[in-house]
């Protein structure tokens, strides 16, 4: 477009994305009320210009802008409050303010993931999943010299301070507990594929199956996205069947809930008829009835370690590669033995 890579401004931005200033100032201000289309149009702009603002010209900005960044792709809202939450607890009485950048899809969107972060001007970054398992994020990050941390990731273990649990643990530990209740016919509704942690769930559940000498049936293995729509959809297909499972494992609490509706729907009853667990312990598997059998995954904990860390990382203080929380597994009214 003729414009000089080095002599990119913000007006560059705005002539090229067809907005004024101002709004280019909002959109990478992270303002509310801003359209989402006039959002991705002006963070086409910033990319394709490579725009990021200079925080050494003409001494107009502080060494620090005193925000760090926190990129999520989750479609369950009670992860993403978690998530928030950790980090704003960390943040608390401290100098720094939390910029919230969510994307549609890590996966589709890596290349554009640094770009963004660098146009908000942040000082660091907090990476929950499924960003903290991008090669090329977490590359992108260390030819910048960003700092930044990892909240759960099962790849890489090498790159950057972590903190995580392990999924295929508490996962294994609910699959034994639903077949110690006499369960045999189970089915398994996977999370987005695009998450390391659907492929580290199903794992943990094939371990138990296999152990308690329980045939993994492939027809019974249905695909989700970690959505309350992809639950209901997912169980419609499960529990139309003539021979349809005595148990449902859904990889977390949405999906849970969204088989417990359709099961509503079609009469049959959970936990009598049907037993039904979740994954992470979310808002929704407690306000539902009835209340998910589920494991807490501590979200808000482990966010909020890592806010710690970073702020430790920037600061130059010493600090651990890695932090491990345990999971808890959490015995609630949507199960029960299989029906006679």
């Amino acid at each position: 477009m003729g414009i000089k890579k080095q002599s990119v401004t913000i007006m560059d931005v705005a002539r090229v994305a067809g907005v004024s200033s101002k709004t280019v100032s909002r959109v990478l201000n992270n303002e509310p009320h801003v359209k989402s289309a006039l959002r991705e149009r002006v963070m086409h702009a910033v990319t394709s210009l490579n725009y990021h603002p200079n925080v050494n010209a003409q001494g107009l900005v502080r060494r620090r802008t005193y925000l760090i960044g926190l990129v999520y792709e989750n479609p369950s809202p009670s992860y993403v409050v978690e998530l928030q939450r950790g980090a704003i607890e960390r943040l608390t009485g401290e100098r720094y303010r939390l910029i919230v950048l969510p994307t549609s899809s890590v996966e589709e969107n890596a290349e554009q993931i640094v770009p963004l972060l660098r146009a908000a001007a942040v000082d660091g970054v907090v990476l929950p999943p499924p960003a903290c398992d991008s090669r090329i994020v977490l590359e992108r990050l260390a030819a910048i010299h960003m700092p930044f941390t990892r909240v759960a990731p099962v790849l890489f273990p090498q790159i950057g301070p972590r903190v995580g649990m392990d999924d295929a643990s508490a996962a294994r530990e609910i699959a034994d507990y639903v077949i110690g209740l006499g369960h045999r016919d189970i089915a398994i509704i996977k999370g987005d594929p695009t998450h390391r942690s659907t492929s580290e769930r199903m794992r943990g559940y094939a371990a138990a199956l296999s152990a308690a000498d329980v045939r993994v049936r492939l027809d019974w293995i249905e695909d989700g996205l970690f959505t309350f729509a992809s639950g209901q959809e997912a169980a419609r297909r499960l529990l139309d069947r003539p021979d349809r499972p005595t148990a449902i494992l859904a990889m977390n609490d949405d999906m849970a809930v969204g088989v417990t509706m359709m099961a509503r729907e079609m009469g049959i009853e959970v936990p009598t008829e049907l037993s039904v667990t979740g994954f992470d312990d979310s808002e929704i598997s407690r306000i539902t009835w009835p209340r998910i059998t589920t494991v807490h995954q501590p979200v808000f904990e482990m966010t909020r370690d890592a806010t710690d860390l970073l702020l430790a990382i920037m600061d130059g203080r010493p600090h651990p590669e890695e932090l491990h929380h345990e999971h808890k597994l959490l015995i609630r009214q949507s199960t029960a033995p299989p029906p006679r």
